[in-house]
């Protein structure tokens, strides 16, 4: 039996996911699963090997055989073969790589495979694009989080504001275009779960974003508790 509830947060860049998926576990005393950090751990791996992004028989051996594994206080932190690696997957190019090579089920399966081995006892908040859909479909509470596209673009432009020649504008075009290949992927497209709460934070700063999802998750942890009772 599940010693807590497994809580998803899926929804498109920008929404305000991470902030909100890092701060609810970080309340809940739950573990927080970036599965997004993920891909982007086997895309920087497959930049530094000079592995095309488009051979997918290759970053699917990538995925299967290198160590990825979360740390640090609050489960932050991630780990590529024993070397921390939290900063160096959040630059734009990888970014852009781990958008496409996120099509692949050859990379899915076994970052799938690790994220369920992770989340299957409960006690952990995920945070991605398919997270209630695919990976945990019968999660105990399930978040779509959307905002306006000028809003997502903002947020994400004050992000990268400081990396050499980006612009809100480009910024605006690189969240439609993932937007665009998130919707229309094969496998695992980002879609609202039936049954998840759906929040539009786009009038919403992060601290309003996070107690709203607290005061949801903890009214169900509640009644799970008391029907278990």
């Amino acid at each position: 039996m599940q010693r807590d509830l497994i809580i998803t947060i899926d929804g498109p860049g920008g929404a305000g996911k991470s902030t909100a998926a890092r701060g609810l576990a970080e309340r809940l005393g739950y573990f927080y699963l970036d599965t997004g950090a993920t891909f982007r751990a086997v895309a920087l791996k497959a930049r530094e090997l000079g592995v095309s992004l488009e051979d997918a028989q290759s970053l699917g051996e990538i995925a299967r055989e290198s160590e990825i594994r979360f740390g640090g206080d609050h489960n932050e932190r991630i780990f590529l073969d024993d070397k921390d690696v939290s900063e160096a997957i959040r630059t734009a190019n990888v970014t852009e790589a781990a958008s496409r090579i996120a099509i692949f089920p050859e990379v899915r399966g076994p970052l799938m495979a690790l994220w369920k081995r992770l989340g299957k006892d409960g006690g952990v908040v995920l945070e991605g694009r398919d997270t209630g859909t695919v990976v945990f479909p019968d999660a105990g509470v399930k978040f779509f989080l959307v905002a306006e596209e000028s809003v997502r673009a903002g947020r994400r432009y004050l992000e990268r504001a400081q990396e050499p020649g980006v612009t809100e504008k480009r910024v605006g075009e690189e969240l439609r275009e993932r937007d665009r290949a998130d919707q229309a992927r094969q496998h695992a497209p980002l879609m609202r779960a039936p049954d998840a709460i759906e929040v539009d934070t786009t009038g919403l700063g992060p601290e309003e974003t996070l107690n709203r999802l607290e005061l949801l998750a903890r009214a169900r942890i509640t009644n799970r508790h008391s029907s278990q009772s």
